[in-house]
């Protein structure tokens, strides 16, 4: 759902994560897991350290999870009274010396739990309140994960479907199914099933962490294996492994693209006025559309028009065509499904004269790395500056470039 980002030369080493949530997943699972992997749980305390917290640990221990061996995260921290809410917690990591990668992402995985806590009960973004996943256990296990992530060097994520459980589980506001509110909510349009498997098995901050990260879910592809990790659950479940296995590896040249099936929306226009047309587009795009794009042509009897196409999710497609009736004088559309398949990029973030800036970078399919600065960073940067913006495009791609050791496009 969501590209995930690297971090400088780190990032160009091809290392991909693949969770396996056979029995979901959870902030201190994943954290175990990496321990498993080889992180040591002083590299995340060195790194939480920054945000101000104090009189915490972090901790390992070995446990037997229905056979397999597995490490639980053992985090302790000082309870507190009030929970804090989404700008405070961004401001804790904003302040911290953590790396952009770590802030960037941290900070999405909050920000996707407060959407879903806000959609769920119907409040603005700025008026949620984070109950547990404000507690700093939490905030541990967020940051705490992010750093392990950037000390194994991964890039590219991607998860199996998740299992969530089932029965009711007792929350802050009441008793919820499984899986409660804010878990739907952040699984939107990620697979996932149930079983007779009692309880709550993905939590709120499992889910934001695989929603936030991975850009594919289903059965691992091609993919060479370089370590495996098991990371426990708390409950200890008889003939049921409660661990989260995490596969580091990389995968082959064929799974660097991705393939995915969309809707396509098109429809002829020939009696609206072209201020009418690209407000149409201004609104559908700001509506969250994966494209939008005119192409103009000549209809019966030779009237000049405009082919209006919008691309989106499957899920959008409804939603996206009566936006299109509503903002247009069209009487209908045309509804296709179409794939697209893209070479998966990497976002990263680099320190230039003006900053950390946002990279997006490639490997195309004979090898070769590029990277592309988006042309409205370049802009609001040249904006803020007061410089030309071929000036800046210069000085940023001169600095990417340095950083990376690959040439810009």
């Amino acid at each position: 759902m969501f590209a995930p980002r690297g971090l400088g030369l780190k990032g160009t080493n091809g290392k991909t994560i693949h969770f396996d949530c056979f029995a979901g997943i959870s902030g201190d699972m994943v954290l175990g897991a990496l321990f498993s992997l080889g992180v040591e749980p002083s590299a995340i305390e060195s790194g939480i350290r920054g945000l101000g917290i104090e009189h915490f640990s972090v901790k390992k221990e070995t446990v037997d999870r229905s056979g397999i061996s597995s490490i639980r995260a053992v985090v302790h921290a000082p309870d507190e009274k009030n929970h804090r809410h989404l700008p405070e917690i961004e401001r804790m990591i904003d302040g911290s010396n953590l790396s952009p990668w770590v802030k960037g992402k941290s900070k999405d995985i909050f920000r996707n739990l407060a959407e879903a806590e806000a959609k769920v009960h119907g409040i603005t973004l700025d008026k949620v309140h984070f109950h547990e996943v404000g507690a700093l256990d939490s905030i541990i296990d967020v940051v705490g994960a992010c750093i392990g992530f950037e000390v194994l060097g991964a890039t590219g994520f991607s998860s199996s479907s998740l299992h969530v459980g089932s029965g009711f589980v007792d929350m802050a506001h009441g008793k919820f199914p499984v899986p409660p509110p804010a878990v739907a909510e952040l699984l939107t349009d990620i697979p996932f099933y149930s079983t007779d498997i009692q309880g709550e098995l993905v939590t709120p901050t499992g889910a934001a962490i695989v929603a936030t990260l991975c850009e594919r879910f289903g059965p691992q592809g091609s993919f060479r294996i370089a370590g495996i990790g098991y990371g426990a659950g708390g409950r200890d479940y008889k003939g049921f492994p409660n661990t989260l296995r995490i596969m580091l590896g990389t995968e082959s040249a064929e799974e660097r693209f991705s393939t995915e099936s969309l809707a396509l929306i098109e429809t002829n226009i020939d009696d609206l006025d072209g201020e009418a047309i690209s407000f149409a587009m201004e609104r559908i795009l700001s509506m969250g559309a994966l494209d939008c794009w005119f192409t103009p042509i000549q209809m019966k009897k030779s009237r000049p028009a405009t082919t209006l196409s919008i691309l989106v999710k499957k899920t959008d497609a409804d939603r996206f065509g009566e936006i299109l009736l509503n903002e247009t004088s069209t009487l209908g559309y045309r509804l296709i499904e179409v794939s697209r398949i893209c070479l998966r990029r990497t976002e990263i973030e680099v320190e230039s004269e003006f900053g950390p800036v946002s990279v997006k970078v490639v490997e195309r399919p004979n090898g070769k790395k590029t990277f592309k600065v988006e042309h409205d960073v370049l802009r609001e940067l040249a904006v803020r500056h007061q410089r030309p913006l071929a000036e800046i495009r210069d000085l940023v791609n001169g600095a990417a470039s340095r950083k990376l050791g690959v040439p810009g496009e």
